[in-house]
């Protein structure tokens, strides 16, 4: 599974159209092809920033299924213009605990 991670920062007073806006792309995102989960956190000392996080099956299925997408163009449109900067996306993946790869015992 894959985490993707995307900080944003919204641009100051818009931040309850935002989460109103957030409503509905959740469900654009949530009925995508190897969409697992997500969630939209608030930052307590900064408030117009989010932290997103959605877990997806393969990176594959965000970077090339989503962002490929007709929906994708629906979601910019209901969210990309809140953003000052464009977010930055980071995708993360699990290490596996048993496996041992940094030589501690």
């Amino acid at each position: 599974m894959i985490l993707e991670v995307a900080t944003l920062d919204v641009k100051t007073g818009l931040e309850p159209e935002f989460e109103l806006a957030f409503i509905k792309a959740q469900k654009i995102i949530s009925s995508m092809p190897g969409y697992v989960s997500h969630q939209l956190q608030k930052c307590i000392e900064k408030q117009n920033r989010y932290i997103l996080l959605v877990n997806w099956q393969t990176l594959e299925d965000h970077t090339v299924g989503f962002r490929e997408s007709p929906e994708y163009q629906e979601w910019r449109s209901l969210l990309h213009h809140f953003y000052n900067p464009f977010p930055e996306v980071e995708h993360y993946q699990s290490i596996d605990k048993n496996e041992n790869t940094h030589g501690v015992v």
